[in-house]
C-alpha cells in the first residue's frame, strides 16, 4: 500500500510521488485555463521571473497571478476561476506566478512526479497516482501558510488520499470544509474584491475535469511547464 504523508509549504521538500495542493485558488485556474484554450501554461515561483521571461523569452504571453490574492501589476489575468471563464486565452502561452501554489511546484521539483491537485481534478489525480504505484506520496498543504489553516486543500488531499485507497467517501464532507477554512471566508458577499463567492462554487466541483495536472521541467524555458494527464494514462 502506498504511504501517504501530509506536509505545509515550508517543510515541502521533493519525493517519489507529490500532489500540490492549492484548491483556492491556482489548481482550480489552471484546469480552466486548458478548458478555456490555453495552449501552454507555465508555473514559476516568482513575479520577477514571469515578467522576465515574457519579456526575454515569451513575448506573447499573458501573465497570470496574485500575491496576496490580489492581482499582481502589470499581469492581464489574476488567479480567478471566475475571470478565467470570460478570459480569451485561446492559444495562448500563459505564465503562472502564485503565492501558494506555484511554490509549492518550485519546491518539490525534482520528485518522480509531481501533481497539481485540488477539487476539480480530485478522481483523475488519484487515477495517476494509482497508474504510477509509488511506495509513498507526499501531499504539499499550500494553504497552511501565511498564517492559514489550510483546511481547504487537507479536505482535497484527503479525499484523494482516500481514493488511492481505493475508498468512495462521500465528497460533500470534504467541500464543506472549504468555505469554512481561513482563506475561503474570504469569498463572500462583502468580501475582498478579489475573492469573489463564484470562485469558491468552481473550486467546489468535485471532478468537474477528467485530466490530472502534472508538472514537469519545461525543456525550453526555465519554468515548470504543466500539462494535462487523461485519466488511465
Amino acid at each position: 500500500m502506498t504511504g501517504v504523508r501530509f506536509l505545509s509549504l515550508a517543510d515541502a521538500e521533493p519525493d517519489e510521488a507529490v500532489v500540490v495542493i492549492d484548491v483556492l485558488r491556482a489548481f482550480t485556474v489552471q484546469p480552466w485555463l486548458f478548458a478555456r484554450g490555453a495552449a501552454r501554461l507555465l508555473a514559476v515561483a516568482d513575479e520577477a521571473h514571469a515578467l522576465g521571461l515574457r519579456e526575454r523569452e515569451l513575448p506573447d504571453a499573458l501573465l497570470a497571478g496574485e500575491e496576496g490574492g490580489q492581482q499582481l501589476e502589470g499581469f492581464e489575468l489574476g488567479n480567478s476561476p471566475t475571470q478565467v471563464q470570460s478570459a480569451d486565452v485561446e492559444g495562448r502561452t500563459i505564465i503562472h506566478r502564485t503565492s501558494a501554489g506555484t511554490q509549492g511546484l518550485a519546491r518539490t521539483a525534482g520528485s518522480g512526479l509531481v501533481l497539481a491537485g485540488a477539487f476539480v481534478t480530485a478522481r483523475a489525480t488519484a487515477a495517476a497516482l494509482q497508474a504510477a504505484a509509488p511506495q509513498r506520496v507526499s501531499f504539499i498543504i499550500t494553504g497552511a501558510s501565511q498564517g492559514r489553516d489550510g483546511d481547504e486543500d487537507l479536505a482535497a488531499a484527503e479525499l484523494i488520499a482516500a481514493r488511492l485507497r481505493g475508498e468512495d467517501p462521500d465528497a460533500a464532507g470534504f467541500t464543506a470544509r472549504v468555505a469554512t477554512s481561513d482563506a475561503g471566508r474570504n469569498f463572500v458577499e462583502g468580501g475582498p474584491a478579489w475573492a469573489p463567492p463564484s470562485d469558491l462554487a468552481h473550486a467546489i466541483e468535485v471532478d468537474r475535469f477528467a485530466h490530472a495536472l502534472r508538472a514537469v521541467a519545461a525543456v525550453d524555458v526555465d519554468a515548470i511547464e504543466m500539462t494535462q494527464l487523461p485519466v488511465g494514462a
